[in-house]
């Protein structure tokens, strides 16, 4: 194989892997939001411990949404990965002070999301 030929292979290969990544965490948090919309009676409690009322639900949802569909739109994956890390990191605080429970999940999640924002930065209005 030429230099090229591997060069081109592992580009390839990222891309594949990046989109396969993107895809993952689209499908998990719209699943996610699909079970807040449907008033999932864990949802309902954890939103309920929140105390911000039921309305908050269906706003995390849209965002949810909203931030899976960006994410695997090309030319809008940074602000879709930026709307879910905003998300996480809103978790984090719920889930930390609110609902007291593990908070492992939202800082790794928020940590992949943002390094999807930095290297699709050049997608961000105002680049960084």
């Amino acid at each position: 194989m030429s230099g090229q030929a591997i060069a081109t292979s592992s580009t390839s290969l990222k891309t594949i892997a990046f989109w396969a990544l993107k895809i993952f965490l689209a499908v998990m948090f719209l699943a996610a939001a699909g079970a807040k919309i449907a008033g999932a009676p864990m949802m309902v409690a954890e939103f309920g411990k929140v105390g911000l009322g039921q309305w908050f639900r269906y706003f995390t949802a849209c965002m949810e949404i909203s931030g899976a569909v960006l994410l695997l739109w090309p030319g809008r994956t940074a602000i879709g990965a930026a709307l879910l890390a905003c998300v996480c990191i809103g978790a984090f605080f719920a889930q930390l002070l609110a609902i007291h429970v593990d908070v492992i999940h939202t800082i790794v999640l928020a940590a992949i999301f943002l390094s999807i924002v930095w290297f699709n930065r050049q997608q961000l209005p105002g680049r960084f």
